[in-house]
């Protein structure tokens, strides 16, 4: 058997508030502003709205998943031994909450910003943000690295995957837009198979395959194909995995906090492009859902790769569908939306598959090896 090894990866996103994904800090996401706070995955804050910050380590066992949640896996090796606590459950509720209450910022801001100006000002005030983290970490010395190309593509991909799922957000139920955003960890670990040349057996396929027809039972598509944004909230989720597959290159030789660090730093900048040509200057209130969208996703990319530390993703994972509901009732309360049966009933379909991803990769953790030069790395027993 190969051995490949341990890898800690904060992921994104940016992919929605939500998504993700496995975590960027801020996912997000990410992951899942996987780094997420991409996680990103957040692309992240949960329908993968920003591309979140989260945090993982990579299972080296062929048959191994790849991050299991919408936005990360345990940043820790151990984590997926470790008991489930009060302070982990703690942070995740955390997380949920804020990512949550950050898609209602989304969709309060857009009532006079375009979605990609959105998440340009998400980008800024995380920036504003996580700067406390960048001083606290050491200072300009964390952002040693020699691997800036490879940084400079994973945002331009979590990027991507920020403004689909913001678009998402603002122009979807956000009931459906959360619930597609659960598909991130499938295309991860499609990814991995075509990416890393990780092996998958039947039974992850079997769930794959599950977590797809969640999907149809939500969009229902027609003779005329899929609802289109329907379609961007998937590519969201795609993309979102994308940005988690190289966090998990970038966590070979860089360290968490660099990741999310330098996400944001590129990620500002490179946002403003797609923001120009809809500027508009917002105005009174929106300049508070604007700060507090950044607010949010940095705070719940923060719990989140803490909980992750903390205990295992997969007895973690039940507690962020918990977002679906909350979402649900925010918007029925703010925006009189109702989340019809179908969504409700395919959102419970993606969500067992995924959480059957979870439960199978910490089964598949049994031995532990340790490389010299990179650290304690698992291996599958089958």
């Amino acid at each position: 058997m190969t051995q490949r090894p341990a890898t800690r990866h904060v992921d994104p996103a940016g992919t929605v508030p939500g998504n993700a994904g496995p975590p960027a800090a801020e996912p997000a996401a990410g992951t899942s502003e996987t780094a997420a706070g991409t996680a990103p995955v957040d692309a992240s804050g949960t329908a993968i709205p920003d591309t979140a910050i989260s945090a993982s380590n990579t299972d080296a066992s062929a048959d191994s998943p790849p991050p299991a949640s919408p936005v990360a896996t345990p940043a820790d090796p151990d984590a997926a031994s470790q008991p489930l606590t009060g302070r982990a459950v703690g942070l995740m509720l955390g997380s949920v909450l804020t990512f949550s209450l950050m898609a209602i910022t989304i969709r309060l801001a857009s009532a006079e910003v375009h979605p990609f100006q959105i998440a340009f000002f998400r980008n800024v005030f995380g920036l504003l943000f996580i700067l406390p983290v960048l001083f606290h970490a050491g200072g300009f010395r964390i952002l040693r690295t020699t691997s800036f190309g490879l940084y400079v593509v994973r945002c331009v991909v979590g990027l991507g995957a920020m403004l689909c799922g913001f678009w998402a957000l603002v122009n979807l139920p956000l009931a459906q837009a959360i619930a597609l955003s659960y598909t991130t960890p499938l295309f991860v670990t499609i990814l991995a198979v075509l990416v890393l040349g990780e092996v998958v057996r039947a039974r992850r396929w079997s769930a794959i395959a599950l977590g797809f027809i969640g999907v149809l039972v939500i969009v229902r598509p027609t003779a005329d194909g899929l609802n289109f944004a329907a379609m961007i909230a998937l590519i969201a989720a795609a993309l979102a995995a994308s940005t988690a597959i190289s966090v998990k290159f970038l966590s070979r030789t860089e360290s968490p906090d660099a990741i999310v660090i330098w996400m944001v730093l590129i990620m500002t900048p490179l946002s403003l492009l797609p923001a120009l040509p809809v500027w508009q200057m917002p105005g009174g209130v929106s300049w508070l859902w604007l700060a507090l969208t950044g607010a949010f996703g940095t705070i719940g990319h923060m719990c989140m790769t803490r909980a992750f530390r903390l205990a295992d993703v997969s007895a973690l994972q039940p507690l962020n569908f918990l977002q679906l509901p909350l979402v649900a009732g925010l918007a029925w309360l703010l925006f009189a939306e109702r989340v019809d049966a179908w969504t409700a009933v395919g959102a419970g379909i993606i969500f067992s598959s995924t959480l059957y991803i979870a439960h199978r990769e910490a089964r598949l953790r049994r031995r532990k090896v340790t490389d010299p030069q990179i650290g304690s790395e698992t291996l599958s027993g089958n």
